[in-house]
């Protein structure tokens, strides 16, 4: 899996053929807008016919409870790749797809987590000069 900006990029085929741009929106805490205790990341989906909003909910506590296992300091470009990937696997299995607000679970926060940090050794690797 290749590094790839978690900012603007593409998804897709989805299982009916199409192909999105996906836009980085906002991150912010769930508390702020939805009295939820989440990290929050929004992202804009546009077909060239149809444009969607979907916001990655990542709960508060199950994110320190795995970083504080894994060892890692919670970041706004960690979020933002976990949500990133979770989006991802929505969008191209069509799993959940019609809903506005995706869960990340337990178990995909440790695998959307590992993958990151994989893309990003390899990254390093090929780029260390």
């Amino acid at each position: 899996m290749a590094m790839e900006s978690f900012r603007d990029f593409q998804i897709g085929p989805d299982p009916f053929g199409r192909t999105w741009r996906a836009y980085f929106k906002y991150l912010q805490t769930g508390i702020s807008i939805r009295h939820s205790d989440s990290v929050d990341v929004c992202f804009i989906l546009d077909d060239g016919s149809e444009k969607l909003r979907r916001v990655v909910v990542i709960p508060h506590a199950n994110l320190r409870e795995y970083a504080q296992k894994a060892g890692r300091k919670i970041s706004d470009t960690m979020c933002s790749r976990i949500a990133a990937l979770k989006l991802r696997r929505t969008i191209e299995n069509a799993e959940d797809i019609e809903k506005e607000y995706l869960p990340v679970s337990d178990r995909e926060l440790a695998e959307f987590d590992s993958m990151a940090l994989a893309a990003e050794e390899e990254w390093v690797k090929a780029h260390a000069g």
